[in-house]
C-alpha cells in the first residue's frame, strides 16, 4: 500500500476572496455551475458546508469519462481559506485506479486583485502503485480547470460576484 501526493500552484487573476467565496467558500453553488457551465452539469450539497457536508458534482459526460464527484468535507477554515475534502470518482478510469483520494485547496492572497491556489492530492491506487506522472498530472489538472474557469468567469463579469 502506497500513499502518494501530488502538489501544485496556480497563479490566479482575481482576489483570494473571490475565488474563495465562488468555488469554495461551501455556501451558494449558482455562480460555481455558471462559471463551470459545459464542465460541471450539477452540484448537489448535503449540509451546511462545514465538515461532514457530503457535496455530489456531476461531470459533462462530453469533457471527461469521469461521471460523478462525491466529495466530503474534512475540514473548512475561511480565515485560512483552507478546503480539505476527501473524494470518490464514479465512473471512468479514475475510478478504476484510485482506491482513495483526498485534496486541501488552499487560497493565498498574492497583491490586488491576485492570488495563489496552492492545491495537494494525496492518492492510493487500487494496485499499490503510484500514478505514472502522466497521470498525475490529469488528476490534479481537474482541480486546476476548476479554477481556472471561476478565474475566466469572474473576470468576465466583475460586478457579478462581490
Amino acid at each position: 500500500m502506497v500513499a502518494c501526493s501530488v502538489t501544485e500552484e496556480r497563479q490566479v487573476a482575481v482576489s483570494a476572496d473571490l475565488l474563495w467565496k465562488v468555488a469554495f467558500s461551501g455556501g451558494d453553488n449558482s455562480t460555481l455551475l455558471k462559471a463551470c457551465a459545459g464542465m460541471i452539469d450539477s452540484i448537489d450539497v448535503e449540509g451546511d458546508g462545514g465538515p461532514g457536508t457530503v457535496g455530489t458534482m456531476k461531470i459533462n459526460p462530453a469533457l471527461s469519462d469521469n461521471k460523478v464527484l462525491k466529495t466530503r468535507v474534512l475540514a473548512r477554515d475561511a480565515a485560512a481559506r483552507m478546503v480539505r475534502s476527501e473524494h470518490v470518482i464514479e465512473g471512468g478510469k479514475m475510478a478504476e485506479v484510485l482506491k482513495s483520494q483526498v485534496t486541501e485547496i488552499t487560497v493565498v492572497p498574492a497583491g490586488e486583485g491576485a492570488c495563489v491556489a496552492k492545491i495537494t492530492v494525496e492518492y492510493e491506487c487500487i494496485n499499490g502503485e503510484p500514478l505514472s506522472p502522466e497521470v498525475e498530472a490529469k488528476l490534479v489538472n481537474g482541480y486546476l480547470g476548476l479554477i481556472k474557469k471561476v478565474e475566466e468567469y469572474i473576470v468576465a463579469h466583475p460586478g457579478e460576484v462581490a
